[in-house]
């Protein structure tokens, strides 16, 4: 297998597209996530973090490449494996620590905890933790937009494993019949829970799926952030264009077990280790240094400067009250504004 540094001299040509800056903030966002993510795993170790947990490493590269090829008033939802694109977007790490705590300081007011992550500010609609159920809301937000006659989208992630509901197929179906501006994306990591893709469908390569409903679809390799930058770009303007729906497979791989609970035994140690020569940090890394953006200092200041943010957002989380009981009653109804009239 080629080294991280030949393959950042493979993809001259597409690195060429982004500037320094570009480069920093991929390099720097993507070591907050992976930082952010370990120290969770080291909490929930800890029983700081209860419930459930499903860590994001490894798998960085599919949040980061999508974030600098939309627009912030984009829309963006996904599953349960839900830390790494709010901090992505920008949502603190102080609120997303605090939530994972169940504190009333957290982003869902203690309320969701790992796996129901909110940010309004941001436009991310979750953290969703039935499986394949925030297919449809995804396709549901972009309806919005496009009644509202914006050009604003929605990115949709999904995991391998909900390509296997009725819910996945029936909204690509009426995504594309009516030209929904949804970026469906299936963050294929190769195993649903412990299951592999092979041992579910005779489909193994997920983006054909999209083709049976005449949906532009396309793999992408989501090891690198500057392939999933792109092939976003595409189906970004595919949408703002009204041409509807676009279904990326990324192909990506996350370095930890399902959940915390899974000692992922059922994969190879050889497996693990050949994703982790791609890993997608140490691609932009090699790509910053080779370019000469920064140096190995600059970049080791970075990394300090994340583990103290990530250090901080504990000291937040730890600090921070629980929710009081009355709080369990609290934004479970929207009260109307009445008088209104329905027409």
């Amino acid at each position: 297998m080629a080294s991280v540094k030949e393959q950042s001299k493979a993809k001259v040509n597409a690195s060429s597209k982004f500037s320094k800056e570009t480069y920093l903030f991929w390099y720097e966002k993507m070591v907050l996530l992976r930082k952010f993510e370990e120290k969770s795993g080291q909490l929930y170790g800890q029983q700081k973090i209860k419930g459930f947990c499903h860590l994001y490493i490894g798998q960085e590269a599919c949040a980061l490449g999508a974030v600098t090829a939309l627009t912030k008033d984009d829309h963006w939802i996904t599953a349960y494996r839900d830390h790494g694109i709010p901090l992505a977007l920008g949502t603190s790490p102080n609120a997303v620590m605090a939530e994972l705590y169940g504190k009333v300081t957290g982003c869902s007011k203690g309320k969701g905890g790992s796996m129901h992550i909110f940010d309004k500010e941001r436009n991310f609609a979750g953290g969703h933790g039935i499986v394949g159920g925030q297919i449809p809301l995804g396709a549901g937000i972009a309806f919005a937009e496009m009644y509202k006659g914006t050009k604003n989208l929605c990115m949709c992630y999904m995991g391998d494993g909900a390509v296997r509901q009725g819910a996945f197929h029936e909204t690509l179906n009426m995504a594309m019949t009516w030209k929904i501006p949804v970026i469906f994306v299936i963050e294929n990591n190769g195993y649903a829970m412990g299951t592999s893709v092979q041992r579910t469908s005779n489909v193994t390569e997920l983006y054909k799926l999209g083709e049976s409903y005449d949906i532009p679809s396309e793999p992408v390799d989501a090891m690198s952030v500057e392939e999933v930058h792109l092939a976003v770009e595409r189906a970004a303007e595919r949408a703002r264009n009204g041409e509807g729906p676009t279904l990326l497979e990324f192909r990506t791989y996350r370095y930890k077990g399902h959940s915390m609970s899974d000692p992922a035994k059922y994969r190879t140690k050889e497996e693990l280790e050949e994703y982790k020569a791609k890993d997608p940090i140490e691609q932009v890394r090699a790509t910053i240094l080779e370019n000469k953006y920064a140096t190995e200092q600059e970049l080791e200041a970075i990394d300090k400067k994340i583990k103290e943010i990530v250090e901080e957002s504990v000291k937040f989380a730890e600090e921070s009250p629980f929710p009081s009981e009355d709080e369990a009653f609290k934004d479970v109804y929207v009260e109307p504004n009445y008088p209104f009239i329905i027409e």
